[in-house]
Order: structure tokens, then C-alpha cells, then sequence
């Protein structure tokens, strides 16, 4: 009886082993379904980019379009990690192409950097992405929330760019020349319902997280078959 009994201890051990990985496997299926499920984007509306500063091929499948702010700190890092892999990656590639729209979330010093972008981009649109990207880093590491966009940085920034006429930007800024775009772009973030900054919108699709490139890479490949 005790031989039998030590015989039946093996088995009740392995079937409870069993169970308990039958029991994980099913756990872990939920688990990756569930995430499978999560939408990486939400449905916006289609954005009108008449008039916008366009970078890439006019007929890419695809439009990553990015509403950002100049005073934006997180605008800034996703400028100098998530932009460049994109844009060799997708933009180069005549895949996609890329816009930007002015977003005025910090007052006065956004609304100026963004008539001076604008005034360079009227001016000579041959240099105006050089021109972001120097503005972007021209924001302070330290105290960004600090009042560093002013007239003299913007032309400070402006100034290693031939094409562009300092005089003429001067007075853009001063008169607000250029404010006739900015409100365009302020119309575009109402009607895109944005809330933060930098928000990233694929082929009218938002992204939740706009520093996951894999999930931008994934929605630009969807965006992709779905051309073929």
C-alpha cells in the first residue's frame, strides 16, 4: 500500500505541473491578444496642408504631419531623436513626406517664432527646414520656460542663412506680416483636437505615444500595404 502510494505522488505532481503551465500559456495568450488589441493611434480628421512647409515628395503615399511649438522642450527632443530616423527611414525613401504646423501653446514667444518661420518659409522655402531645425536648437538645456525667443535671437539664428533678408524679417515680425498663417495653423490644431505638443498624425491617424517609433513605423507600414 505505501509502494502504491508513492507511485500515485509522481503523478498527482506532474498533472498539477500541467495546470499550472496550461494555466500560463493561457495567461500569456491574453496578455498578447489584449495588447494586439490596443490601438498605437485614434482616428482624426484628414489635415489640409495647403500652404504648409512640405518636406519630401508632393506625391508620398504617406504624410506624417507634426504639431509642435517652438518654446516646446519635449518638441525639441523629439527633433533631435524621433525626426531623423524618419526622415531616413521614410522621407528619403520618397515613402512619406513631412509637415509641420504651429502650435501656440506658450504665449507670446511661440506666436513670434512662429510669424518668424513663417516669414522665412514666404521668404526663401529653401532653407526654412534649416532654419526650424536651428531654431529648435537654439532652446536652452537649462530654463527653457525662460524668455530666449526674441526678435534678436530669431535673427541671430536667421542670420548664417544668405537667402534669407533680415531687414524684411525684422518687420515681419515687428508688424506681424506673416500672422495670416499662424491663424491658419491655429485653426488646424482646433480642428485636430490637439492637446500636447509634439502630437504626430499619420495619414489622419494620431499617435498615442509620439516618441514610440516602432509604433510610427508600424502605421507608416500599414499605410504602405494598403497602397499596394
Amino acid at each position: 500500500m505505501n509502494n502504491n502510494q508513492k507511485k500515485a505522488k509522481p503523478s498527482g505532481l506532474k498533472f498539477a505541473v500541467l495546470l499550472t503551465s496550461l494555466a500560463v500559456v493561457i495567461l500569456v495568450a491574453i496578455v498578447v491578444l489584449t495588447n494586439q488589441q490596443e490601438a498605437p493611434a485614434v482616428e482624426t480628421a484628414q489635415i489640409d496642408l495647403s500652404g504648409q512647409p512640405i518636406l519630401g515628395e508632393e506625391e508620398a503615399p504617406v504624410t506624417v504631419v507634426e504639431f509642435g511649438d517652438f518654446k516646446c522642450p519635449s518638441c525639441k527632443a523629439w527633433g533631435e531623436t524621433v525626426y531623423p530616423q524618419l526622415v531616413q527611414d521614410y522621407v528619403d525613401t520618397g515613402e512619406a513626406k513631412f509637415s509641420y504646423i504651429n502650435v501656440l501653446f506658450h504665449g507670446e514667444e511661440s506666436t513670434l517664432a512662429s510669424l518668424a518661420a513663417e516669414s522665412v518659409y514666404q521668404q526663401s522655402p529653401e532653407v526654412y527646414w534649416d532654419f526650424h531645425k536651428a531654431l529648435f536648437a537654439a532652446q536652452p538645456e537649462v530654463n527653457h520656460d525662460g524668455a530666449w525667443i526674441t526678435p534678436e535671437k530669431v535673427l541671430e539664428v536667421a542670420a548664417v542663412y544668405p537667402s534669407i533678408d533680415q531687414t524684411k524679417l525684422k518687420e515681419d515680425m515687428e508688424k506681424q506680416a506673416t500672422m495670416d498663417a499662424v491663424e491658419v495653423d491655429t485653426a488646424l490644431v482646433e480642428e485636430a483636437g490637439v492637446a500636447q505638443t509634439p502630437t504626430i498624425v499619420i495619414n489622419g491617424q494620431t499617435l498615442e505615444d509620439p516618441f514610440d517609433y516602432e509604433a510610427i513605423k508600424e502605421l507608416i507600414e500599414q499605410e504602405l500595404m494598403g497602397e499596394e
